[in-house]
């Protein structure tokens, strides 16, 4: 049985790492919209890896949420354990941000530098986060977690009843009973029931499960539901290419979803 905390939720979309993705962004809030969805939490990495880090940061801003992810901390501060080409596009970041100017620009710093790591909705027993519930900013967990039983029953053990999270950019439900439910296995919607679940929203701008689509969820009652968007890939991969500091690696990887 469904307890009635969790079935008086409101309609609600859930998205995650956009990345400096602004024509994955735009495709998605249109599609979010075109559902009549008003309310919409973004679970972190506004910015690195894509081509428009000021113009993804003024739009989420005006969502209902925004949570740090570790990309947004490494353009804040520096970037710690990343790739070479995570590092140049998080430094390049910086300087785009860097070198706005005026009431804007100074708006969207402010905006980073305030957002959480962790929200809880008490009255819904549910936890959104970017990385996991044990490490909000930087821990992974990936469907292969499942054979981890360790960790995932020390992750579970922090969790009253929902986490929602990105930072795999591998979209799917985690179960307490240790099982990865891929979205194309469950008809893309999952029924919450009595047990605690993971929930990974996907990515919307680097979409890493072998589909270009940007993804992302919605949430209702006790339905939640996954979601993949077509956007225009080949305009964000030129403005890759014609970028230095942003390896072309980075755009041609869109095309796959990997």
């Amino acid at each position: 049985m469904v307890s009635r905390d969790i079935r008086t939720s409101p309609l609600r979309a859930l998205i995650s790492d956009i990345h400096g993705n602004l024509e994955a962004l735009n495709a998605v809030l249109a599609d979010i919209r075109s559902k009549g969805i008003t309310e919409i939490y973004c679970l972190g990495d506004v910015v690195g890896y894509g081509p428009n880090p000021a113009e993804c940061i003024d739009l989420v801003m005006d969502l209902d949420l925004c949570l740090l992810g570790n990309h947004d901390q490494a353009a804040l501060f520096d970037p710690e354990g990343f790739n070479a080409a995570a590092e140049r596009s998080i430094f390049w970041t910086r300087n785009v941000l860097e070198r706005g100017v005026g009431p804007k620009a100074e708006k969207r710093w402010d905006f980073l530098g305030e957002l959480n790591r962790r929200y809880r909705d008490e009255a819904s027993q549910t936890m959104y986060v970017h990385g996991s519930a044990r490490n909000p900013l930087n821990e992974y967990v990936f469907p292969d977690d499942i054979y981890n039983k360790v960790k995932m029953e020390k992750i579970f053990a922090l969790i009253e009843k929902i986490c929602f999270q990105g930072h795999t950019h591998i979209p799917g439900v985690f179960t307490d009973t240790l099982d990865f439910l891929v979205p194309e296995e469950i008809g893309f919607r999952y029924r919450i029931g009595s047990g605690k679940i993971m929930v990974n929203v996907g990515s919307v701008g680097q979409p890493r499960n072998n589909d270009p689509r940007s993804s992302y969820v919605t949430v209702h009652d006790d339905m939640i539901e996954f979601h993949r968007v077509p956007y225009d890939v080949e305009t964000t991969i030129s403005k890759i290419y014609d970028i230095p500091e942003l390896d072309n690696f980075l755009g041609d990887r869109l095309r796959d979803g990997r």
